[in-house]
């Protein structure tokens, strides 16, 4: 074969790249929204083509400006994964560069991809853990002053504007994934001030008699008033008699405020945590 090409991946390769996907067994997924196929056609996706035949790829498209998550990376059997890597990486961080650099990030599944990145220079300094509550943990009850209702679509913008009010910039959701999320929820709620304002919303997934809390945010001039209370109060009350006696959530472990939240509510630390990895690109 000619030399490897390093070129970007496009619509044209959905089918070559599915079947790479489906068939290799040294893959990293993000875990998100959209499957690594419906990125494509987004800036920062990569394809390592020999002659017409895709052998790995690596995509990490930016969804908020500044951060782009690793969101697949994938190699044949043919390449080892730190070969594969470094060629695609090489060109990632030249055309990250000169579109101005980002933070680029990877929550760390299987250990071998952590080895891979470590040795780029990717940092480790912060763990995503998982808690877990099951009924009955304890009694709830509404907050006082605080009105949990329904979200709507319409609500989205302002959720979007809570979002980033809430999180630094690398954990924020965009529009476009709190659509897709809201599309694909079991129960999404907001909560609301005495002036109707949303200062918090939840957002779950679930199926089979679990539940997954995907998203808690309230606004940092509510935090320590009974909003994320109020809203967990209420989504145990939606979910238990639908039958749903497990929730799950993931933070980070030095996000003492939410973890403080979530075991006062009655989840425990599952002991299953996952890195973290982070490199700068400056830009060029």
């Amino acid at each position: 074969m000619t030399n490897p090409l390093i070129r970007p991946a496009t619509l044209n390769d959905h089918q070559q790249l599915s079947n790479l996907i489906f068939f290799e067994t040294r893959i990293h997924r993000h875990l998100d929204w959209r499957s690594p196929l419906e990125w494509l056609g987004a800036r920062f996706y990569w394809a390592l083509d020999e002659s017409g035949q895709i052998t790995a790829a690596l995509a990490c498209p930016q969804e908020t400006d500044g951060v782009a998550w690793v969101r697949l990376f994938v190699h044949a059997g043919r390449w080892s994964a730190q070969s594969a890597w470094n060629m695609l990486w090489a060109t990632a961080q030249d055309t990250i560069a000169q579109a101005g650099g980002a933070k680029v990030a990877a929550i760390v599944m299987q250990p071998w991809f952590g080895d891979v990145l470590a040795a780029s220079g990717f940092e480790n300094r912060q763990q995503v853990v998982m808690l877990e509550w099951k009924y009955p943990a304890q009694g709830w009850n509404e907050a006082g002053d605080i009105r949990i209702r329904r979200m709507e679509e319409t609500d989205l913008p302002n959720v979007e504007k809570l979002d980033a009010a809430s999180f630094v910039p690398l954990w924020q959701n965009s529009l476009e994934s709190l659509r897709r999320a809201f599309a694909q929820a079991l129960v999404t709620t907001v909560a609301e001030n005495e002036n109707s304002e949303i200062v918090g919303y939840q957002l779950s997934t679930g199926g089979g008699g679990r539940a997954h809390l995907a998203r808690l945010a309230v606004h940092p001039s509510m935090q320590g008033r009974g909003v994320g209370r109020a809203l967990l109060n209420n989504l145990f009350a939606r979910l238990v008699p639908g039958g749903y006696s497990k929730i799950t959530v993931n933070t980070q472990n030095d996000n003492e405020a939410s973890l403080n939240l979530y075991q006062k509510m009655g989840f425990k630390l599952t002991g299953e945590q996952y890195p973290v990895y982070t490199f700068d690109v400056p830009a060029d």
